[in-house]
C-alpha cells in the first residue's frame, strides 16, 4: 500500500502562522509517508503567510506551494490544487485543523479494502486555543452515517466535511473543471462519489476539527447560526424569514443545482429536480408548509436526532419562530 501515492490539498488565506504550522507539522507526522503536500494560498495580506510556506517548501521536498496572485475563492482554489492533483487518491485539508498521526494510513486502508471511492471520519472540536470543544462532530451536529451509494439525502444535503474525506482519482477527474454553480467543492465530490462506486464511513475522529468564533458555518450548531445572525441583522420576523430564505438557498438548493449540473443517471435527475421542487415551494411558504413527508423523504436519515425538528419549524412552520426568534 505504500507504493500508493496520496496528494493533499491544502488552501490557505490569511492564516494565523500558530495554526498553519500546527496543521502542516501534523501532515508531515503521519505514518503513512508517500504523501505530496500541495499548498496554495490565495493572496494573503499577510506576508508571512507566504514566507513560512516557502521555508516548508524548502525543508520537505513533498511540499508543493503555489502563490496565488490575486484572491480567487476557496472554491477556485481548491479547483485550482485539483488540476495539479496526479495521486490516485486525494484528500483535503483545511489550513488550521491538527490531523491524527494515522489519519491518512487508516483512511487508506478502509478505502481500500470497502472498494469504494471516497471514505470519511468523523473529528474532533477544538477552539481557537486548542481546548476540546466536542469529542464527536458528527454526534454534535447530529449527522447521520452514510455508506452505499445513490442516496437521495446527498444530493439534498451536505453532509461530510471535506477535511474528512479521502477521494479516488476517478473522483477527481469528474469533479474538474468546475462548472458554474459549484458552491463547495467537499459537497461536489460527496455526488460524485456516491454516484460512482460510493461512500464509506470511519467511526473514529481522525482530526482536531478548529471552530473559531469568526466561522460563518462550520460546526455551530443551527441555534447559534440563529443567534449569530441576530445579532448582525436583527430579531423582527421578517429578519427570521430571510434568514431562512438564506439558509434554504445557500445550504440546500443551491447544493442540489449543483448536483443536477453533475448527474447523468436519469433517475437521479428526477430525484434531483423533485428536491429542488421542494426547496422552492417551502420557499415560498411565509407561516407553514404542510408537505413535511417530503422532508422525509428527501432529508431523512437515521442519526439526525433533534436535528430533525428543527429543520421541520425551519422549513414547514416558520410561524413557530415568532415566539422565540
Amino acid at each position: 500500500m505504500e507504493n500508493d501515492l496520496v496528494d493533499i490539498l491544502v488552501t490557505t488565506f490569511n492564516t494565523e502562522i500558530k495554526y498553519l504550522t500546527k496543521q502542516i507539522d501534523s501532515l508531515l507526522c503521519q505514518t503513512y509517508q508517500n504523501i505530496k503536500i500541495y499548498i496554495s494560498d490565495d493572496a494573503s495580506n499577510d506576508i508571512r503567510v507566504k514566507e513560512v510556506l516557502i521555508d516548508y517548501e524548502k525543508k520537505d521536498k513533498r511540499i508543493n506551494i503555489f502563490l496565488q496572485e490575486k484572491n480567487v475563492g476557496f472554491v477556485k482554489n481548491f479547483e485550482f490544487l485539483l488540476k495539479q492533483s496526479t495521486a490516485p487518491y486525494i484528500m483535503f485539508c483545511d489550513h488550521d485543523d491538527i490531523w491524527d498521526k494515522d489519519k491518512v494510513k487508516i483512511s487508506l486502508e478502509q478505502l481500500k479494502s470497502k472498494n469504494v471511492d471516497m471514505v470519511y471520519c468523523d473529528a474532533m472540536q477544538i477552539d481557537s486555543e486548542d481546548n476540546l470543544t466536542q469529542k464527536s462532530y458528527m454526534k454534535y451536529k447530529n449527522l447521520p452515517i452514510l455508506d452505499g451509494k445513490n442516496k437521495k439525502i446527498l444530493f439534498a444535503r451536505h453532509t461530510i466535511l471535506g477535511c474528512t474525506q479521502l477521494i479516488t482519482k476517478n473522483v477527481k477527474e469528474k469533479m474538474i473543471p468546475f462548472q458554474k454553480d459549484v458552491i463547495a467543492h467537499d459537497w461536489l465530490s460527496v455526488v460524485i462519489a456516491n454516484q460512482e462506486k460510493g461512500i464509506s464511513y470511519i467511526p473514529k475522529p481522525l482530526l482536531k476539527y478548529r471552530l473559531h468564533l469568526s466561522n460563518i458555518y462550520g460546526g455551530r450548531q443551527l441555534d447559534k447560526n440563529i443567534e449569530k445572525w441576530k445579532n448582525q441583522n436583527g430579531s423582527t420576523y421578517q429578519d427570521y424569514l430571510a434568514y431562512r430564505k438564506y439558509v434554504i438557498n445557500n445550504s440546500y438548493k443551491d447544493g442540489a443545482k449543483m448536483a443536477l449540473d453533475y448527474t447523468i443517471k436519469s433517475e437521479n435527475i428526477e430525484i434531483i429536480n423533485k428536491i429542488l421542487n421542494y426547496y422552492e415551494n417551502i420557499e415560498k411558504s411565509k407561516f407553514i408548509n404542510f408537505n413535511i413527508l417530503s422532508y422525509f423523504r428527501f432529508l431523512y436519515a437515521k442519526g439526525l436526532r433533534k436535528r430533525i425538528f428543527k429543520e421541520i419549524v425551519l422549513f414547514h412552520f416558520p410561524c413557530f419562530r415568532i415566539f422565540y426568534f
